[in-house]
């Protein structure tokens, strides 16, 4: 990602700044190379059906700010141009800042966030102005860097939750919700979650009816709330031996049925300590964790696409009881089955 040269220190002269348009909501996007595409071109998607779905006058302004006036090209290959400078954007009243981010991988296949500088220094310009500061993706790396986050609960992607939470100590970094707010702050999670990001903030403007006719326009079925995991359970967890693999798919082929650290020890011919410090080792959880969170992700799926009673998915997926079935619920997705249902229920097809 070329260096993008910082503001000149001191504060702004905001005299005879570019008056703003009749939009009553001016969303800036951060744009510079290497972006990740769908972090800039989504939003301005989900927010110009908003303005197709109301009757107001003012709805949204969606523009993408860059160091300069040239071409981007972004991660994908893809070229975009700006619509203004950062500079010319300092001087306009900001309702919402949208940060995408970048990253680069390593020879290993690691993804790390890019964090210029000077591109930071122009964030925090900008968060100056704005009503509202989000981010999307690693684009939390960014604002944790302009110290926005400093004192406050945030996400980002999975894949870059420790690094940011090793390099900024102060910022709470919670690597499982789609979405966090925090006051004047939201941060956003995996590359898509763009898209739930936008709903929410549309939700937060116009109101949930609002939100969900526009989900229903881009086929958002699952309309997704802030404490949503990112992430499928059982595909967060990578193990790179044969014996674990095949304890894997033996759990999985029986979890309707009672399963011990016990019955999964002898079936491994392991101790039962020994198979605990290869699940620990492995997949950094308990046996008895690793299982609950494959009952879990059944449940949702039974949840999500069948019409099954709770009675039957709490004995499909190994829970025995509903009760059970619903502590589970709230202790890893901190919702009930009920309200899962109601909430990412598939219709099906005539």
């Amino acid at each position: 990602m070329p260096a993008v040269r910082p503001p000149a220190a001191g504060p702004l002269d905001r005299e005879g700044s570019v008056p703003d348009t009749a939009a009553r909501r001016l969303i800036v996007i951060v744009l510079f190379g290497g972006v990740d595409l769908l972090d800039v071109t989504g939003p301005p998607e989900v927010f110009s059906l908003a303005l197709r779905e109301t009757d107001e006058a003012a709805g949204y302004q969606v523009v993408l700010a860059a160091a300069t006036m040239d071409p981007v090209v972004t991660g994908a290959g893809v070229r975009i141009l700006p619509d203004l400078t950062f500079e010319e954007a300092a001087r306009r009243s900001i309702d919402t800042l949208l940060v995408p981010g970048a990253v680069e991988v390593d020879e290993e296949r690691r993804v790390h966030p890019l964090v210029d500088p000077g591109l930071v220094a122009w964030v925090k310009v900008l968060a100056g102005r704005s009503h509202r500061i989000t981010s999307v993706c690693v684009g939390a790396h960014l604002l944790a860097a302009a110290g926005l986050l400093d004192g406050k609960r945030a996400t980002t992607h999975w894949s870059t939750a420790q690094q940011l939470a090793a390099d900024h100590p102060a910022v709470e970094v919670d690597a499982d919700p789609i979405f966090i707010r925090e006051d004047n702050v939201w941060t956003g999670a995996g590359i898509s979650a763009c898209l739930d990001l936008s709903l929410a903030l549309i939700a937060d403007d116009l109101g949930e009816a609002v939100a969900l006719r526009v989900a229903r326009q881009l086929v958002m079925y699952l309309k997704r709330p802030s404490g949503q995991s990112q992430f499928s359970v059982p595909l967060a967890q990578v193990s790179t031996t044969r014996r674990i693999e095949d304890l894997r798919h033996h759990i999985l082929r029986r979890i309707g049925e009672p399963l011990s650290v016990a019955d999964l020890a002898a079936y491994a011919h392991v101790s039962d300590r020994h198979l605990t410090r290869l699940f620990k080792t492995e997949l950094g959880v308990t046996p008895h964790a690793y299982i609950e969170s494959v009952r879990v992700e059944k449940a949702r799926h039974d949840l999500e696409s069948s019409d099954a009673t709770l009675e039957r998915i709490a004995s499909a997926c190994g829970f025995g009881t509903v009760d059970t079935l619903v502590r589970a619920f709230r202790r890893r997705l901190n919702t009930t089955p009920s309200e899962y249902r109601r909430r990412f229920r598939v219709p099906q097809m005539p």
